[in-house]
C-alpha cells in the first residue's frame, strides 16, 4: 500500500515500498498556470534531496521541481514529453514527473502529510 507525502516545494510523493514516485501538486500546477514544457530528468540519475531535478515550464513562468529525497531516477513519465499538461489536467495521477528509489528512509519524518500541507498552503 502506498503513503502520499507533501513538500514545502509543492512536490507530492507517493511511496510504496522502495519505489517513490514523484510529481507537482494540484495546487503548484494552478499558481503556474497552462504547462508548455516539461524537462525530465534522465532514469539513472542519482538525485539528492534538495537538488533541482526537473523543469516546468508555463506560459506564466519556469520552475525547478525539486527532488524530495536522495535516490535514483528508474522511470519517468515519457507521457508528459508530447502532453505536458497532463500535469495540469490530472497533476496527482497520470500527471506525475518521475519514479524513484528510496535511499533513506528517514527522510520522509521530514515530509508533510496531507492536512499539514493543506495547513501550508491555507
Amino acid at each position: 500500500m502506498s503513503k502520499t507525502y507533501f513538500t514545502q516545494d509543492h512536490e507530492w510523493l507517493s511511496v510504496d515500498g522502495q519505489m517513490v514516485t514523484v510529481g507537482v501538486t494540484h495546487y503548484a500546477q494552478e499558481q503556474l498556470g497552462d504547462l508548455v514544457f516539461v524537462d525530465l530528468p534522465q532514469s539513472g540519475t542519482k538525485l539528492s534531496k534538495g537538488e533541482a531535478a526537473a523543469v516546468v515550464e508555463s506560459v506564466k513562468a519556469a520552475s525547478d521541481v525539486y527532488s524530495p529525497l536522495d535516490g535514483e531516477v528508474v522511470e519517468i513519465n515519457e507521457a508528459l514529453t508530447d502532453n505536458p499538461e497532463l500535469v495540469n489536467q490530472k497533476a496527482e495521477t497520470e500527471g506525475w514527473l518521475w519514479k524513484m528509489t528510496l535511499q533513506d528512509e528517514t527522510q520522509l519524518e521530514e515530509l508533510l502529510d496531507e492536512d499539514a500541507y493543506k495547513a501550508l498552503i491555507g
